[in-house]
C-alpha cells in the first residue's frame, strides 16, 4: 500500500485527483499506476486502469489470478468492472469511497472469487485526498 501511497503523490504533484495503485504478483510489483485523467484527457484512465493494464502486460495476457491490486481509495463500479473481467485474486483498498465505490453494489461488481481487504493505511489515503480537494475548493473560492 506504501508504493500505492507514492503513487498517489505522484498525481497529486500533477494536479490529478490523488489515487494511486500497484498490482502485486509473487511479492513483486507487476503494474502502477495513478489517476491521469486530466493529463490524458481520458475518463478512464484511472489509477486501476493503468495498473491492470501494465499488469497485464507484464503477464503477457488478460487474466490477472495469482495477483493482488493495492489501492488508495475503493475502486469505483468502472474499476470494479474491470477487475472483475481481471480475474485477479485479492482487491486491498485504503479508503472507502461511500459516493462511488464498488461495495454500494449488490451483487458484488467484482469476480465471485476475489478477496476484498478495506481500511489498510486508511487516515493517509483520506487525508491525502481531503487535502487536495479542499486546496481546490480554496483555490475556487478567490
Amino acid at each position: 500500500m506504501k508504493e500505492a501511497l507514492r503513487q498517489a503523490l505522484i498525481a497529486y504533484e500533477e494536479d490529478e485527483v490523488p489515487i494511486g495503485c500497484v498490482v502485486v504478483a509473487n511479492d513483486r510489483i507487476i503494474g502502477k499506476g495513478y489517476n491521469q485523467t486530466e493529463k490524458l484527457q481520458d475518463p478512464t484512465a484511472h489509477a486501476e486502469m493503468i495498473a491492470i493494464t501494465a499488469a497485464s502486460n507484464s503477464f503477457d495476457g488478460k487474466y490477472l489470478q495469482g495477483c493482488t491490486l493495492y489501492v488508495t481509495i475503493e475502486p469505483c463500479s468502472m474499476c470494479a468492472g474491470a477487475l472483475q473481467w481481471s480475474q485477479i485474486d485479492r482487491v486491498v483498498y485504503g479508503a472507502s469511497e461511500p459516493k462511488t465505490g464498488f461495495s454500494r453494489f449488490t451483487p458484488s461488481l467484482l469476480h465471485s472469487r476475489t478477496q476484498v481487504s478495506g481500511g489498510i493505511l486508511e487516515w493517509d489515503c483520506r487525508e491525502l485526498i481531503q487535502k487536495f480537494f479542499r486546496e481546490k475548493r480554496k483555490g475556487a473560492e478567490k
